[in-house]
C-alpha cells in the first residue's frame, strides 16, 4: 500500500533474476492458495491482508527478509495518511528566515524563536501519535521541516517453504 510506481519499479529491477513477483487481486491469489496442492499451504490464507504480492525465489527466506529491509527508503508523510509510528519534531535550528513560519509551529503547540537570523525550535514535540491520521497542514509543515516518516517499501509477513510457515517476527534476527 501506498507504494509509488517508481520505487516499485527499482525494487523489480533489483529483485529480477533472483526473485519472481507476482501482484493480482487478493481474491484470486486466495483462489491460488485454495486450490494449491501443496500440503500446509492453505495456512497462508490468514496473512492475505491489504495489498498482496507473492514472491517466488530459490533463495534462503532469511536472505530474501534482509534484501527486502535493505531496499525500504523514508518518504515524506501525505495527507489522510496514518502515521507509522510516533512524529516528533526535534529542537534545533532551520533553515527558515523569521515570518510566517513561527505561526505555524505556534498552531502545533511547537515552541519557536529566533536565533542567529533563523527559526529555531526551543523543545521537542510529538506531533502525532501511531496511528493518527495527519491532515494536510501538518503533512506540509512537516515535509518543509524535512521529516519523513513514512518506511516504503515491500513488507514481508510470511514465508512458505518445506510445508513450513515463516512469520516476519521469525525472519527479522
Amino acid at each position: 500500500e501506498n507504494l509509488p510506481a517508481k520505487q516499485l519499479r527499482n525494487m523489480r529491477a533489483q529483485l529480477r533474476g533472483k526473485v519472481l513477483l507476482i501482484m493480482s487481486k487478493k481474491r484470486l491469489i486466495r483462489l491460488a492458495v485454495e486450490q494449491s496442492k501443496k500440503q500446509n499451504i492453505e495456512q497462508l490464507e490468514t496473512y492475505i491482508k491489504g495489498m498482496p504480492a507473492l514472491l517466488f525465489t530459490n533463495d534462503n527466506p532469511f536472505v530474501l527478509f534482509k534484501l527486502l529491509k535493505k531496499n525500504k527508503s523514508n518518504a515524506p508523510i501525505k495527507p489522510g495518511q496514518k502515521a507509522p509510528k510516533e512524529i516528533t519534531v526535534h529542537a534545533g535550528a532551520t533553515n527558515f528566515a523569521p515570518g510566517p513560519i513561527i505561526g505555524e509551529l505556534g498552531s502545533f503547540k511547537i515552541k519557536a524563536g529566533i536565533e542567529g537570523g533563523k527559526v529555531a525550535i526551543k523543545e521537542d514535540k510529538v506531533v502525532a501519535k501511531e496511528g493518527d491520521v495527519v491532515d494536510a497542514k501538518l503533512a506540509g509543515l512537516l515535509t518543509r521541516l524535512g521529516i519523513e516518516p513514512m518506511e516504503i517499501g515491500l513488507n514481508l509477513v510470511a514465508v512458505f517453504e518445506n510445508g513450513d510457515i515463516l512469520t516476519s517476527q521469525t525472519l527479522d534476527i
